[in-house]
């Protein structure tokens, strides 16, 4: 392989380490550049590979949120004398599980089915146009809703927006946020809650493409592109992400509304 078709690599790496974060859709950005720059990648292993890349990334930046979680979890389970944070970290565990089974289950069944209906660039634009016109409703939205005040219905939903992101263009984060601020939850709650939900399903998809990375006949000739990749989503999945959490703060959504209308757009035009 040589040093043009390993800066592709190493370039889609990029763009999904600073898409991934942000409600812009890694995935729909990871086909339009493959198009561009005629790359065939058959199956969903780059794309899973690159994807747990960034979960890295998310697990560092929020280790301190995850152990806490864990540690109280298991206290409520198993101490008599429950303290009010136990309880309130063992729900947002509980409806984080729950939130992950619709995604769960869809894909498992029917992501062949989703990428061969939804396939071809001007879908991504359209798409895109679609996940742009959901961040500008909730683009100013506070909300008020903290971590303890969840319910079994806003996980449901949640999730169910994280499997209609499953079609590729539509973010997963921003489809994720946009249902949680517009149940009224805050948005450092909107945002952990989304990046908790990726947790699981990263680790699922890693699990069911570890056989075919493993096996791929093409393993020995891939491994260079694939590993530049993956440690470019790594180290951009992290700066995105600690920016993403600033602009979050800063309620800046609609700056992201735009980006996707204007990418959307041109896509149809030059697709």
């Amino acid at each position: 392989m040589n040093m043009i078709e390993l800066l592709k690599y190493l370039f889609l790496g990029l763009i999904q380490g600073i898409t991934e974060p942000i409600p812009v859709s890694s995935s729909g950005h990871l086909v339009l550049f493959e198009h561009f720059f005629g790359l065939q990648i058959s199956g969903l292993s780059f794309e899973v590979l690159v994807n747990f890349a960034s979960l890295l990334a998310v697990l560092f930046i929020y280790r301190s949120d995850l152990i806490q979680l864990t540690k109280n979890s298991v206290s409520y389970l198993v101490v008599s004398n429950k303290t009010e944070s136990m309880k309130r970290d063992f729900y947002f565990v509980l409806y984080l599980i729950i939130g992950t089974i619709p995604a769960g289950i869809i894909g498992v069944l029917f992501q062949d089915q989703l990428a061969a209906i939804f396939k071809g660039v001007r879908v991504i634009g359209f798409t895109l146009i679609i996940t742009g016109i959901a961040l500008w409703l909730i683009r100013n939205l506070k909300g008020s809703k903290g971590d303890g005040e969840l319910t079994l219905k806003d996980s449901i939903i949640i999730g169910l927006s994280q499997a209609v992101a499953l079609i590729p263009g539509i973010s997963r984060s921003g489809a994720t946020i946009v249902s949680s601020m517009a149940l009224g939850t805050k948005r450092e709650t909107a945002l952990k809650f989304s990046f908790f939900l990726y947790i699981p399903v990263s680790v699922g998809g890693m699990i069911l493409s570890l056989s075919d990375l493993i096996h791929d006949p093409r393993m020995g000739e891939l491994f260079l592109p694939y590993t530049l990749a993956f440690i470019a989503s790594l180290v951009a999945s992290y700066f995105s992400l600690k920016w993403f959490i600033n602009i979050m703060q800063k309620g800046k959504l609609g700056y992201f509304s735009i980006y996707c209308f204007v990418v959307g757009i041109a896509v149809i035009i030059l697709g």
